[in-house]
């Protein structure tokens, strides 16, 4: 490494003008030779050395002010290092050592790794010796296995299975025992099982339902609470602080991780003691209790791979750039505009968020930790604005692939066995935006219904991807995306919030739930022009005289109890639409009218009230059909027959396969029952 990073230097002294490794009356061969050997070693020496002292320095920095500090680093790095050559006359300018710094790193990165590949015993030593270091002189790594939990967020059942079968995702194919590339049938290592999601079918609804055993009373990604006069946002550190607290609440139990687990890159804890770009405690104030350094620290501490990720953020951003224009210039359809900070938000998620987490989840296996939970946002992202079909969502889903791989293989390594079980939140569910067929907001709808003035240009509403969270989180920044109160101009108007192809329609002066003859009475246009609209799948009203109705077209009205007979407006949403309906009916904090745009069973699209082409949070399509993909190692998640309905059941699952594998240390989880008695 020390002679390849020699030869990078003599070649940029050549054919970058101010970058010099001679003095300016010139110097023999030798001479420029021995000075880059010793620019090239004393670099490699202050990088080895100086590097982690100034990460575990800069633990407090934001990590996406990290990334961007880390050229300004690397070329001071290199201008000391030349400033300690014996010559003296080693000389760059400060935007050349940048980038000569960055290039050196880029290449001992690729030298270092394929020198591993090539010798796996001292491939193997790094790693022993990695795991020594974080095991320290703590007690001895028990031998029953660990237990790492993976969510790919946003890739449905289908969306994984199609891939896998087009050979996009060679490590799941493999663990499944599919030989895409027409080799011999391997052994399947793992079962595939789809789960169905709550009505609310978004991270915030099943993470924590996931992680913490109760996802009661979330109706939707946001919802208005008239008791505290908030709006509540699931990717808002304040609410997913408050949402943890009442599940812990709920359950009397601290979560699936809190027996000796991690949390990385996730909205909630799940009770874990080392916790990594978690958005419920990035509104804390940082302390050792909140601070992890098995994410940060243990990835930027290396500078090869803080450059790595460096210029694969700039790629990524060029990459989007890049396929946005071809998308616009081919004129495709449907297609959300993608400019402004899109770009960069999406590179966090694919590249740093990715890269971090994966790094933290290594650490936390050659840690010997019994139980990590990591999320991966980089495909909810991309498939929001690119389409969950799309070829850009294809291309992550082959990354994220490489990313099982890789973790597979330090598995191997670890002080402990770990089986390794991959799941998702939701799926997602194509089609074009309710604002892009019909020329309005849902908010435009309401107005209009209830006579108020309607403005001639619809204001978009926010996106609520997961990556959002991730950077704010990343930031230590817990404010708001801007209008994103969503308070309206007077008490008496309505308050509307969009979840994906999900609406919520809240009226902040009336301080309970209204009724459908309240709604009536003062509104009675309100709910004939919602329920009738083309673009309306169905209405969810509370009913003085049925309890609750659903609402739809023709002036359809039925009962929820009378929805297994005559399930109306339900039929086309599935197996499953008529109990998530009456679970959401049964919430405290439920709106006044939730509405669930159209779906069309056909081919399985939505309309979103946000400006996305691939969308969840409501019923309808694929959104609902996550998946869990276990090893045989492990118990069958469910019997025979028997289907996976809730987070809150896959949570019950996951517990249990935590206790079979290291016993009474993992918390029995208390029976509903039990806990109302």
């Amino acid at each position: 490494m020390w002679g390849v990073s020699t030869i990078t230097m003599l070649v940029l002294a050549g054919i970058l003008p101010d970058f010099r490794l001679q003095s300016p009356d010139g110097d023999s061969s030798t001479t420029i030779a021995v000075t880059a050997a010793i620019g090239a070693g004393v670099f490699g020496l202050l990088s080895a050395l100086v590097w982690p002292l100034l990460v575990r320095l800069l633990l407090l920095v934001p990590a996406l002010v990290l990334g961007l500090l880390v050229f300004f680093l690397n070329g001071s790095l290199l201008l000391l290092a030349l400033r300690l050559t014996p010559s003296g006359e080693s000389e760059a300018a400060p935007e050349t050592a940048v980038i000569v710094a960055a290039v050196m790193s880029a290449v001992a990165s690729a030298t270092g790794a394929a020198l591993a590949v090539r010798d796996d015993d001292a491939y193997r030593r790094r790693l022993y010796r990695l795991a020594d270091r974080r095991r320290g002189s703590g007690p001895a790594c028990p031998a029953t296995p660990g237990t790492l939990f993976l969510q790919l967020d946003g890739v449905g059942y289908d969306v994984l299975d199609t891939a896998v079968g087009k050979g996009l995702m060679p490590t799941v194919a493999r663990w499944l025992g599919h030989d895409p590339d027409g080799s011999a049938h391997p052994r399947p290592t793992h079962r595939l099982t789809p789960w169905r999601t709550d009505w609310s079918s978004q991270t915030g609804a099943s993470q924590l339902g996931i992680l913490h055993g109760s996802n009661h009373d979330v109706p939707a990604f946001r919802w208005y609470e008239k008791d505290t006069r908030e709006v509540m946002v699931c990717n808002r550190p304040t609410s997913a602080a408050e949402l943890q607290r009442r599940a812990v609440r709920h359950t009397g139990d601290g979560g699936l991780l809190s027996a000796d687990g991690a949390s990385r890159g996730n909205l909630f804890g799940g009770g874990a003691d080392q916790q990594a770009l978690v958005l419920s405690i990035a509104a804390r104030r940082r302390s050792r209790e909140t601070r992890s350094r098995a994410g940060y620290f243990a990835y930027f501490s290396d500078p090869a791979n803080a450059v790595r990720t460096a210029l694969s953020f700039v790629a990524e951003v060029g990459r989007e750039i890049g396929q946005s224009t071809r998308a616009r210039l081919a004129k495709q359809r449907p297609r959300v505009a993608r400019g402004g900070l899109y770009p960069f938000v999406r590179a966090f998620a694919t590249v740093v968020e990715r890269d971090v987490v994966v790094a933290a989840v290594m650490g936390d296996m050659l840690a010997g930790r019994t139980a990590v939970y990591a999320d991966l946002v980089a495909y909810d992202e991309v498939a929001h604005h690119s389409g969950p079909l799309s070829r850009d969502a294809e291309q992550v889903l082959a990354r994220l692939d490489r990313s099982l791989a890789l973790i597979e293989n330090v598995a191997e390594h670890a002080p402990r066995p770990y089986r390794i079980v991959v799941l998702s939140d939701h799926g997602q569910s194509p089609g074009e935006t309710f604002r892009a067929r019909y020329g309005l907001t849902l908010g435009d709808l309401v107005r209009a219904g209830c006579g108020l003035p309607v403005p001639r240009r619809a204001e978009r509403t926010h996106s609520g991807a997961e990556a959002r969270a991730a950077v704010r989180a990343a930031l230590r920044r817990p404010v708001e995306e801007a209008g994103e109160e969503h308070r309206p101009s007077r008490d008496s108007e309505p308050i509307v919030l969009a979840s994906g192809n999900l609406g919520l329609i809240s009226f902040p002066d009336v301080p309970h739930r209204m009724s459908k003859e309240e709604i009536d009475a003062r509104h009675p246009a309100l709910l004939p022009t919602l329920a009738n609209h083309p673009g309306i799948g169905f209405l969810l009203v509370r009913s003085e005289e049925h309890g609750g109705v659903v609402l739809g077209a023709y002036n359809t009205e039925i009962p929820l109890d009378r929805l297994d007979e005559e399930p109306g407006p339900l039929a086309g949403f599935g197996p499953g639409a008529v109990d998530a309906v009456r679970r959401t009916h049964s919430f405290p904090h439920t709106a006044d009218i939730m509405v669930n745009s159209f779906h069309d069973p056909a081919d399985g699209e939505v309309l979103a009230f946000e400006e996305q082409i691939g969308s969840h949070g409501g019923l309808g399509g694929a959104q609902g059909r996550p998946f869990l993909l276990s090893p045989l190692a492990l118990t069958a998640p469910v019997e025979d027959g028997e289907d996976l309905i809730g987070a809150e059941h896959v949570h019950r699952v996951l517990r249990r396969w935590l206790r079979d594998s290291n016993g009474p240390q993992v918390p029995v989880e208390t029976a509903p029952e039990e806990r109302a008695a």
